[in-house]
């Protein structure tokens, strides 16, 4: 748009058909002010940052876009603008100021403005734009030389506060330095007579120490001499227990022969099942079972252990599920082969004082199967197992029933829990 055909009443026109140089100003007003304006559109908050420079030469067509755009922000960057000292007559930048403030009688303002742009030569204006870029260079460079005074005031600053530092740190190291000179001079007083000393000290060191090797030396001597005597003397007494043995061995076997004495027959189990039925129940005292296999294979490896069995109470702890008859063949199947294994005296004591005709089974080698007779209960029979084994001998008795457990402890057994026996009979 040429100065002849630009309007002369009315609104002041839109950016874009303002003349050449005068939508430059504008542009080079609002990047001058843009990182002051209270709210920057988004596509110019990047710009704002720039040097002011750079922010009319990179910022030049989204600026012009949001000055034309947006009304709010044209408003922000005028009271920005107005604040700026107006140092400069010509016309270009009264036309500028014109359309960005906008103040009363703003458009008589801007047509004189824009009138005098229009009878400048094509050279006025390139020089009036050439006076523009100048004066942003200069704010630019005035803008930098600000900063850098800022910056090299601030390292001024830190120097100033370094060196005090320093030269604190030398006053505390020279007294420093002093106190130790000090304390130096007046070891060095002493230390004659601290050498004299330590000398003394070291030389009755020494004949402590060889004193003490003299009595170690004597002390090993003798330790040695003891050694050899407690040896010999035991030697003397090994051959005379040993002679002493085979002498009590020998009568022993000479006193058998002589009494004619036979061996011994029969286990004292072998004799309960004949009175079982005629035996009192003794009354409980407390007593706990134990539940670890290994426990109670640690007992079982006692020397002639007699393993006593509640024999429902373990099968039916086992396989609950089976029948009576499938769970005794289970039952002595297993402990048939704990008795091949350990050598160990089994006892099973079946529960049968109902009456009726006893259960045909198959007894393993090595077990002794018993059902209790009629009137009688299992528990009574294991009792009574318990009682007549002599006191001393390792009896083992199986059962969950903690009233048979407390008895058989207070008779002198062990008793072990039923899962502790199913446990290790399925090892």
């Amino acid at each position: 748009m040429s100065a002849e055909t630009a309007p002369r009443t009315g609104a002041l026109p839109p950016l874009r058909d303002l003349p050449e140089a005068v939508r430059g100003r504008v542009v080079a007003l609002t990047a001058r002010v843009l990182p002051d304006v209270a709210r920057v559109p988004p596509a110019l908050r990047k710009v704002a940052g720039f040097a002011p420079a750079r922010r009319a030469r990179h910022g030049r067509s989204g600026i012009s876009a949001a000055l034309e755009a947006d009304e709010e922000f044209r408003d922000h960057v005028a009271v920005q603008v107005a604040a700026i000292p107006d140092d400069d007559s010509g016309p270009v930048e009264r036309a500028a100021r014109a359309w960005l403030v906008r103040p009363e009688g703003a458009l008589d303002a801007f047509e004189a403005a824009l009138d005098e742009v229009a009878s400048l030569s094509a050279a006025d204006v390139a020089t009036t734009a050439q006076v523009d870029a100048l004066t942003e260079r200069l704010v630019a460079l005035q803008q930098a030389e600000r900063d850098e005074r800022a910056r090299h005031k601030a390292a001024l600053q830190k120097l100033k506060d370094d060196n005090a530092d320093l030269r604190r740190k030398l006053g505390e190291t020279r007294t420093a330095e002093r106190g130790a000179r000090e304390r130096a001079d007046r070891l060095a007083d002493h230390s004659s007579a601290a050498l004299d000393a330590a000398a003394a000290a070291a030389a009755a060191a020494e004949a402590d120490a060889r004193r003490l090797r003299a009595q170690v030396e004597e002390l090993r001597a003798t330790l040695q001499r003891g050694r050899s005597e407690g040896r010999a003397e035991r030697d003397g007494a090994s051959v005379r227990a040993r002679l002493l043995l085979d002498t009590v061995l020998e009568a022993t076997a000479g006193l058998q022969r002589e009494l004619a004495l036979p061996s011994a027959e029969g286990r004292p189990a072998d004799r309960v099942e004949i009175a079982e039925a005629e035996q009192g129940v003794r009354s409980p005292v407390a007593g706990l079972a134990v539940t670890s296999p290994a426990l109670l294979e640690q007992y079982l490896a006692l020397p002639r252990a007699h393993l006593v069995v509640d024999g429902y109470n373990v099968s039916m702890t086992a396989w609950a599920s089976s029948s009576l008859e499938l769970q005794r063949t289970r039952l002595l199947s297993a402990l048939a082969t704990l008795v091949a294994r350990t050598r160990i005296e089994v006892t099973v004591v079946f529960d049968a004082h109902a009456g009726g005709p006893r259960p045909v089974v198959s007894t393993p080698r090595g077990v002794r199967v018993v059902f209790s007779p009629e009137g009688v209960i299992a528990d009574d029979v294991i009792r009574e197992y318990v009682a007549a084994e002599p006191a001393g001998r390792v009896v083992v008795v199986a059962t969950s029933d903690q009233q048979v457990a407390r008895d058989v402890v207070a008779a002198g057994a062990r008793a072990v829990a039923a899962e502790a026996l199913v446990g290790l009979l399925r090892r």
